[in-house]
């Protein structure tokens, strides 16, 4: 088995730029240069009073040009760059807690701010960290003005491994069936962790792991700007051997052989990670493969939306969830002649967000021109009198029995997606890991069971829930990104991960929805603030107990609700209900670190 790097490595990699390591260190002359210019470009400045700090607080500073973020626990403080590297959020409007994390206040993404290093998704790279010190009552900070600006909050993690002893492509070693989010946070776990085996990824997809929100949020097609990583990236600092446009076909257990396409080539591995994602799901009824009928998963289906969804279209849209409603909002600009929902619910998102919201979101959308056919289901499709290749309409009933025609240039069905798991079906070994729904059941650790050093991660795994041990799949790209992030680290420490994170999502609905938890089967809702004006925040119970929480433009409620959920420190219903303020609780001091830490 591949080992780790040894500690001595580590803080001679940790000492140099991510961007001049190679496998091959820098000859003395070339890293002491470095070292010396890195310390004539830095300054330190007096950014703050120290009494202007208080403990348990997050303050954003100018530096020059630039700003850094000061965090205060207890009696010690740091500073790191101030802006989160996912979309660009403003750290300081986060939340910190005594276990030295801060969360974004957007996305749930979470650094270290000891050491600017990433604790979750969707986190592309980690932050900054810079000396700060305390000396006659002000703040000192020191660090590279350049590093302190929105252009250059990131920074490349601290790789313990940069790649394999052996050349990419031969070997064993890691091999990840999938290119989405899973694998591209594996990718980076591995190697943060000091895992220097071969990394294998076998990818459906002809490009490298991309932001896949962005489709449905803005329609964007172009993978240059969607790619998280580049191909020549992840084969030159990482060491991986991304095969992409690569089908699976099989697994083979006994071999230790993963088996691709039609040639039947087999590629042997040591460990297995599952991470194959999702296919969407398209309604049985007559017409659903006529030409102009679209679901959304990947860049070519965008590409394709996107063509066709200009002025004068009629567009149609089957679903009223999350993907749906996205899409719509993408699209509500274009000057269609009409769009059309057609939902089985009483209002939009009301299995999951419910009633009274659903309700808010749905007058909104109406005030948009979306009309909205609910309680209805869709009977079939009709082709077009002129072309019988496309559909022209969709029929819809609704559930008084009233039957309605909805002309249509282009449908798009946003009816959920299926586990990609048809390659598992006829693997020996899987009987009874895939269930009937194609889901692989794993334990805490995200390990199939009964298998060997096979992991499954994201839309496909059937994992048991924190505190509860319910099975449940969740689709959530930043379920799976935390996940690879998790199995990254139990591959390369070699001692279980347990998956506690806690999930949360976001969508586009006119203002950004926010939402952590797992709300499945509430019981009771509790709304502060106003729906109809998108502004709120929802408390979702299960016998008096919250376990989620929605919020639109009342960031960082939701952060803070995760952090409250993740540390068992979430108020009751009752409690809720009785006012209690979750911005109230102390998560962040040093009285809070006993029941934090």
């Amino acid at each position: 088995m591949h080992g780790r790097l040894s500690h001595r490595t580590l803080h001679f990699k940790s000492f140099i730029s991510p961007q001049l390591f190679s496998r091959r260190p820098p000859p003395p002359r070339t890293l002491y240069s470095y070292i010396a210019l890195r310390r004539m470009s830095q300054k330190t400045i007096a950014v703050l009073d120290a009494s202007e700090l208080k403990d348990g607080e997050l303050k954003e500073v100018p530096f020059e040009d630039g700003k850094v973020l000061l965090s205060r626990l207890g009696d010690k403080v740091y500073a790191t760059s101030a802006f989160c590297t996912h979309y660009g959020a403003p750290l300081a409007k986060g939340v910190l807690t005594a276990d030295g994390r801060v969360v974004c206040p957007w996305h749930g993404a979470c650094f270290n701010v000891c050491t600017g290093d990433i604790e979750d998704a969707p986190a592309p790279a980690a932050i900054h960290s810079f000396k700060a010190e305390i000396v006659n009552g002000k703040i000192n900070v020191t660090a590279d003005p350049a590093s302190t600006t929105s252009a250059n909050k990131s920074r490349q993690p601290k790789l313990l491994a940069t790649g394999s002893s052996v050349p990419v492509g031969q070997g064993k070693g890691v091999l990840i069936v999938g290119g989405g989010s899973g694998a591209f946070h594996c990718i980076e776990s591995l190697r943060e962790h000091g895992y220097n085996g071969p990394i294998t990824v076998l990818s459906k997809e002809h490009y490298a792991p991309i932001d896949r929100t962005k489709l449905s949020k803005a329609l964007l097609t172009d993978p240059s700007k969607l790619e998280w990583r580049s191909l020549s990236d992840l084969r030159s600092r990482y060491g991986v051997d991304f095969r992409a446009g690569t089908e699976v076909t099989g697994v083979d257990v006994s071999s230790r052989e993963v088996i691709i396409g039609s040639t039947q080539e087999r590629v042997p591995y040591e460990t297995l990670v599952l991470a194959s994602g999702g296919v969407p799901r398209r309604l049985p009824i007559e017409g659903k493969d006529l030409s102009n009928v679209y679901t959304l998963r990947g860049i070519e289906d965008a590409k394709k939306i996107d063509a066709v969804t200009k002025e004068g279209k009629r567009l149609v849209v089957i679903g009223s969830s999350f993907i749906s409603m996205e899409l719509v909002v993408a699209v509500s600009s274009r000057k269609l002649a009409s769009i059309d929902v057609v939902g089985q619910e009483e209002v939009p998102f009301e299995l999951v967000l419910g009633k009274q919201i659903g309700a808010g979101l749905k007058k909104f959308h109406e005030s948009k021109g979306v009309k909205f056919h609910m309680q209805s289901k869709v009977e079939k499709i009709l082709p077009s009198e002129f072309d019988p290749s496309k559909a022209g309409a969709v029929v819809v009933t609704s559930n008084s029995g009233q039957t309605t025609t909805v002309p249509a240039d282009v449908i798009v069905m946003g009816v959920g997606v299926a586990p990609a798991t048809d390659y598992l079906k006829n693997s020996k070994g899987f009987e009874q890991v895939v269930d009937r729904s194609g889901a692989v059941h794993v334990d805490e650790y995200l390990r199939v069971k009964g298998l060997n050093d096979i992991y499954a991660i994201g839309d496909i795994a059937m994992y048991p829930q924190p505190g509860t041990g319910e099975p449940r799949r969740i689709e959530h790209w930043n379920v799976a990104g935390n996940q690879g992030r998790s199995v990254g680290k139990t591959i390369a420490e070699g001692k279980g991960q347990p998956f506690v994170k806690i999930p949360v999502f976001w969508s586009a609905q006119g203002q950004q929805l926010r939402y952590c938890g797992v709300g499945a089967d509430y019981d009771d809702v509790i709304i502060d603030g106003n729906p109809e004006e998108m502004k709120f925040i929802a408390y979702y119970a299960k016998n008096g107990k919250i376990i989620a929480m929605a919020s639109m433009q009342r960031d960082p409620a939701v952060s803070k609700g995760s952090e409250l959920l993740r540390l068992g420190l979430m108020p009751s219903a009752a409690d809720i209900k009785a006012g209690k303020d979750v911005f109230s609780i102390d998560v962040s001091s040093a009285n809070a670190k006993p029941k934090v830490a």
